[in-house]
């Protein structure tokens, strides 16, 4: 009888230490998966110009694009033109101390463009976002009238 119960304590054993193993193995695979990904979205978007929309049954796919591509970024002759082309210039504010308010609305009007962006390159509709931006343009065009 106690042979059968130490056999059952060696299975059991076995049993979570492979378990253990394979919990490594599948978080090393998610992680290199992942990896791969995030470095073909860089390469797409730097070659071609817009963002990979992943499949629909990922509702997210956020990464931090790393410094090295935006530093071979250049090396192409008709991709810095296209990306000046789409840079748009933040509005630069008055070299006197800066109105909180106009400030805020600097800082919510780059949000809003960023968004939108966003949302263009996702396919999604764009014009909540496009009159958000109007809107944010507006408030602070007239705070900076006063």
């Amino acid at each position: 009888m106690p042979d059968i119960i130490n056999e059952y304590q060696k299975w059991k054993q076995q049993g979570e230490d492979l378990r253990v193993q394979a919990k490594h193995a599948m978080e090393n695979r998610f992680r290199d998966l992942l990896s791969e990904a995030v470095h073909i979205a860089e390469e797409y978007r730097t070659d071609f110009g817009a963002v990979l929309k992943p499949p629909p049954a990922v509702t997210a796919f956020r990464y931090k694009a790393s410094a090295k591509l935006k530093a071979k970024k250049p090396a192409g002759k008709a991709k810095p033109a296209a990306a000046a082309e789409r840079a748009t210039p933040k509005p630069e504010p008055p070299a006197a101390k800066p109105n909180p308010k106009v400030a805020g609305l600097q800082k919510r009007l780059a949000t809003a463009k960023k968004k939108l962006e966003d949302a263009k390159a996702g396919g999604a509709t764009t014009r909540p976002y496009e009159d958000k931006v109007y809107e944010i343009e507006d408030e602070l065009r007239l705070a900076l009238q006063a």
